[in-house]
């Protein structure tokens, strides 16, 4: 699976997790070049707090494009160092 915005590859995997439809990529896959902090939070009342990243792509910014879960609840404890991505980001 890859993830790709922009022309470039975010995040490049075989070892994906499919978790509420959207692929969760090892964290260490990622082209961490491309990946900013945002200050962005939101909560899930199975997964826990999700922390975001900004995507940063030939100078243009998606805000908040990636997220993690770097404590995970654990009925979601399998998504633990691993990133999602939505925004126009192409999984697949």
């Amino acid at each position: 699976m890859q993830a790709t915005w922009n022309g470039e590859v975010l995040a490049e995997s075989d070892d994906t997790i499919i978790v509420g439809g959207n692929h969760y990529f090892p964290r260490d896959s990622l082209n961490g070049e491309f990946f900013g902090p945002n200050d962005r939070t939101s909560r899930c009342f199975w997964k826990g707090t999700a922390e975001y990243f900004d995507v940063n792509v030939k100078g243009e910014i998606n805000p908040a494009a990636a997220w993690h879960y770097p404590e995970p609840l654990d009925t979601a404890g399998e998504i633990r160092d691993r990133v999602a991505f939505w925004n126009g980001i192409r999984v697949g």
